[in-house]
């Protein structure tokens, strides 16, 4: 059952038209054990990362699906669509860290189970009707923890891999996700920042 549905606050294109825009993605917010499990990791690597931006732990999240840009009528479609998805808690399971070079990206992977794959296709068949096309590259989730400043990229993953292999880092933690989120996101020059516009339970 949808607990809120999108406010009317987005983003504007530039342009002749007045058509509203926001650019959504639907997500699992962390639990506070996932969350404190990421932060000890962090802490341990901060100092090897200063060409690297930190993302801040409210944001973190397990992407279910992006969107990218939307009407305030698919907005409001996506929600009713989610809002009658039915599917039981699902398990999240965070193991190992790991990168995405060309793009200089430092993430902490999540264990692709049938349960999440089973709600992540559910999300993408619900919104297909919305407008939104699946992506054709396979669903690879995970957290993003931080990535390159400007055109640092890939050099700046050095000195933090350097760190990781020396120290042994890794990481597990695991939690049952009652509900997912559908986010709205505001690109910055510190990096985007996401407020929630509905939530859906699970169970």
């Amino acid at each position: 059952m949808a607990k809120c549905v999108p406010k009317r606050r987005v983003a504007r294109r530039h342009g002749p038209s007045t058509l509203s825009w926001m650019r959504l993605f639907v997500g699992i917010a962390l639990e506070p054990v996932a969350t404190e499990a990421l932060l000890r990791v962090c802490k341990q690597l901060a100092s090897a990362a200063a060409e690297l931006r930190w993302s801040q732990p409210e944001s973190w999240h397990v992407t279910l699906q992006f969107l990218g840009s939307a009407t305030e009528e698919q907005a409001l479609c996506v929600a009713q669509r989610l809002a009658a998805l039915q599917s039981a808690p699902v398990p999240v399971r965070i193991a190992g860290l790991g990168y995405f070079e060309r793009a200089a990206v430092f993430w902490a992977g999540v264990e692709l189970t049938a349960e999440l794959l089973a709600i992540q296709h559910k999300i993408t068949t619900a919104t297909r009707a919305c407008g939104f096309v699946p992506e054709n590259r396979a669903y690879n989730p995970h957290i993003t923890l931080a990535r390159a400043r400007g055109r640092s990229a890939p050099r700046a993953l050095a000195p933090l891999k350097t760190v990781v292999e020396q120290k042994k880092l890794s990481i597990r933690a695991e939690f049952v996700a009652t509900e997912f989120l559908l986010y709205e996101s505001f690109p910055g020059p510190e990096g985007s920042k996401y407020e929630v516009r509905g939530r859906f339970e699970l169970g």
